[in-house]
C-alpha cells in the first residue's frame, strides 16, 4: 500500500515542484485553510507551546504567531517539494548566505578546517542546506532520520542530495565523521528535537524545563571542530538570508554543557525575533525532567 500511494502521490509531487512561486503560494493559502480552519492540525500542541514560550504575550498576539506559523508551515511543506526541480541560481536568490557567511567559510575551509554545524528547525532549513553545498567549499553532510517509507525517504534523500550534499543517517554520525576526517567538510545538526530524558542536558528554554540533546557537543568536542550556529531569517515570502557565527574554535577546550548552552541561547535568541517560522507543531516539551537530575 506504501508503494501505490507514492506512485501515485508521484506525479503530483512533481507538477507541485514545477509551479511558479505564485501559483505555489496560492496552493499554499489553500493547503493553509484547510490545516488551521477544517482540519486543526496539532492547533491545541502549536497555542500550548505559544501560551507557555511566551507568558508576557496576550491571547490576541498568541492567536497572531498561530496564524503566522501556519502560513509559514504550509509555504514550507510546498517549498520542500520545489527542491525537486529548482535551479541553482533560483536556489541562491530565495535562500541567500551573507557575503561574511561566505566569506567564513571559505576561510575556515582556506585553513584545512571541518566544522560542526549547528541549527534549528527555524526558517527553511531545507533550502539552507541546498544553497550550502552551492555556495561553500566544504563537503556538506546533513545528519537525518531515515523515513520509515522507503519510497518517500527515497525523494527526500534525492531532494536533500540534488546539489552536493551528503546524507548521514543519525546512528552513524560519529563512525562516518570519522572516516570523513581527512576531508575539509561541514557537519550539520539539528539540535532542537526531543531526546530522551536520561540522556539529556535540562536547561531553561523559552521559559520551560527543556531537554537538550548533548551529542552535538560530544561529538564536537571529540572530533575538535569548530562549532558554528547558523541562523535563517525569513526575510519575506519565499525568500530567506542565512548568516553563521562561530560559538567556539576549539570546543575540546570548553567545559561539559557549554556548548550546548551556547547554541541553545542562540536559537531561543532568533525564535523570540521571529518567533512565527520555528515549528511549533513538534511536542519539544512532552518529556519533563526526573527529580534526581541537576541542570547544569
Amino acid at each position: 500500500m506504501s508503494a501505490i500511494a507514492y506512485y501515485l502521490l508521484l506525479p503530483l509531487i512533481y507538477a507541485l515542484s514545477l509551479l511558479p512561486f505564485r501559483v505555489l503560494y496560492l496552493v499554499a493559502d489553500t493547503v493553509y485553510v484547510l490545516l488551521y480552519y477544517v482540519l486543526g492540525y496539532r492547533k491545541k500542541v502549536v497555542l500550548a507551546n505559544l501560551r507557555n514560550s511566551f507568558p508576557e504575550k496576550s491571547e490576541k498576539e498568541i492567536h497572531r504567531i498561530c496564524k503566522d506559523f501556519y502560513h509559514y508551515l504550509c509555504d514550507l511543506f510546498l517549498e520542500t517539494f520545489k527542491t525537486l526541480t529548482i535551479s541553482k541560481t533560483a536556489m541562491v536568490k530565495h535562500c541567500s548566505f551573507t557575503p561574511a557567511t561566505v566569506d567564513l567559510f571559505k576561510r575556515l575551509a582556506a585553513e584545512k578546517k571541518s566544522v560542526v554545524l549547528v541549527m534549528g528547525h527555524k526558517g527553511n532549513w531545507e533550502w539552507a542546506g541546498n544553497t550550502f553545498s552551492i555556495m561553500c567549499p566544504q563537503q556538506l553532510y546533513v545528519i537525518y532520520h531515515p523515513l520509515a517509507n522507503k519510497h518517500f525517504n527515497g525523494l527526500m534523500y534525492s531532494m536533500r542530495t540534488r546539489f552536493g550534499t551528503k546524507l548521514i543517517a543519525m546512528q552513524d554520525t560519529f563512525r562516518d565523521m570519522v572516516q570523513n576526517r581527512h576531508e575539509v567538510n561541514a557537519t550539520a545538526f539539528i539540535a532542537d528535537q526531543s531526546p530522551q530524558p536520561k540522556t539529556a542536558q535540562w536547561l531553561t528554554f523559552l521559559h520551560q524545563d527543556t531537554p537538550v540533546f548533548k551529542g552535538t557537543e560530544k561529538i564536537a568536542q571529540k572530533m575538535n571542530y569548530p562549532v558554528v550556529y547558523v541562523t535563517v531569517i525569513r526575510e519575506k515570502r519565499g525568500y530567506y538570508t542565512v548568516s553563521a557565527q562561530i560559538l567556539t574554535a576549539t570546543p575540546a577546550d570548553e567545559k561539559e554543557g557549554a556548548i550546548t548552552i551556547a547554541h541553545t541561547r542562540k536559537l531561543e535568541e532568533d525564535i523570540v525575533a521571529q518567533p512565527s517560522t520555528w515549528l511549533w507543531s513538534h511536542k519539544r516539551w512532552k518529556h519533563k525532567r526526573a527529580a534526581v537530575t541537576t541542570e547544569l
